[in-house]
């Protein structure tokens, strides 16, 4: 006899899913992880417009939708619904009315103009959690301004310091507002569903990515709101710490990370103690003071040394230390299957 399967969290909750593209669909993936049922609205003809990004016509043949839309909406049931049409309109009402959670990334005021914001569904369905995901917020002088992750990252000042510090500034590589915007979207969702469990209240909840890169940006707002102090480019460094950045090795490069003074003598100790074991590098303080002799010192060793020595040395002696591995590398490792 086959044993029953164990519940998940979300079991038995309903997600009505309006959101596209990228930031919205992560967080309803990761609810639909979690057990709840997500059932995904999309544009008749077309879907969402995710399902052809970066897709070849191979990959299209092959898989149906493009890897991106894959990745974003996994454990998902998806339907068709033309929402500039009455009859679309009221079927989507209907769904709300019977959902556990609602959720869109629509410009603020579209629900509203549809007869789908909270006000509009809150009495036939007062249990309902009604979540906005928007780009700027609800409010302030840029709400109706469309945008996106790298726009964000523009706006926040997260691409300004990204980047060498004598060349412009660049993207980060992977859509990391959107997806830590989605994170927040979920606990905020998970927050409603614990007050209704407590209140058997609904509620509207928002989130956005100006909130969430200005989470991501964290000290370096306080630095500037505190002390008028606005950090530059470092490229793979960082201001607070040293080393705390790539280096290069016989085969390849790898990341060094040692903030503490004990780690420091550990790294010392382990990899050339005659040449990094020296008195001006002791503190904290001292390898911020000479960061770029402790960079150049650091880097003369390394370069004489093949990667997987670097990470067996600083495994060892307890200092934190990484390959700096390919998109192939890091997808096929063993340790991302182990967890």
């Amino acid at each position: 006899m086959n044993p029953a399967p164990a519940r998940r969290p979300l079991d038995g909750i309903t997600i009505l899913d309006l959101t596209v593209m990228t930031a919205g669909p992560v967080g309803t993936m990761l609810l639909g992880d979690l057990g709840a049922d997500v059932v995904k609205v999309e544009e008749p003809g077309r879907g969402d417009e995710a399902r052809g990004f970066g897709a070849t016509k191979e990959v299209l043949e092959r898989f149906g939708s493009s890897p991106s839309f894959l990745a974003l909406n996994r454990n998902k049931r998806s339907i068709a619904l033309d929402l500039k049409s009455p009859a679309g309109l009221d079927l989507a009402r209907r769904l709300a009315l019977s959902a556990d959670v609602l959720v869109h990334n629509f410009r603020p005021g579209a629900m509203e103009e549809w007869g789908l914001g909270w006000d509009d569904l809150k009495e036939g369905n007062p249990r309902l959690i009604h979540c906005g995901f928007s780009a700027y917020g609800e409010a302030g002088p840029l709400r109706d301004l469309g945008a996106n992750d790298v726009a964000l990252q523009a706006h926040s000042g997260l691409m300004h310091l990204t980047g060498e510090p004598d060349r412009p500034p660049v993207r980060v590589g992977t859509a990391g507002i959107d997806l830590h915007g989605s994170l927040a979207m979920v606990c905020a969702i998970l927050a409603a569903l614990l007050h209704r469990a407590k209140t058997g209240e609904g509620q509207k909840v928002t989130a956005s990515l100006l909130q969430s890169s200005a989470h991501l940006m964290s000290y370096f707002y306080t630095d500037w709101w505190l002390a008028r102090t606005e950090h530059r480019r470092m490229g793979t460094a960082n201001h607070l710490t040293v080393p705390n950045q790539v280096f290069p090795a016989a085969d390849g490069d790898v990341v060094i990370i040692a903030p503490s003074d004990e780690m420091w003598r550990r790294l010392a100790r382990a990899l050339d103690p005659a040449t990094l074991d020296r008195p001006d590098f002791a503190t904290a303080l001292d390898r911020r003071s000479n960061r770029a002799a402790v960079i150049e010192a650091l880097s003369a060793v390394t370069r004489c040394m093949g990667c997987d020595d670097i990470l067996a040395r600083l495994g060892a002696a307890k200092v934190n230390v990484a390959r700096v591995n390919s998109v192939a590398q890091a997808a096929d490792h063993p340790q991302l299957g182990a967890i």
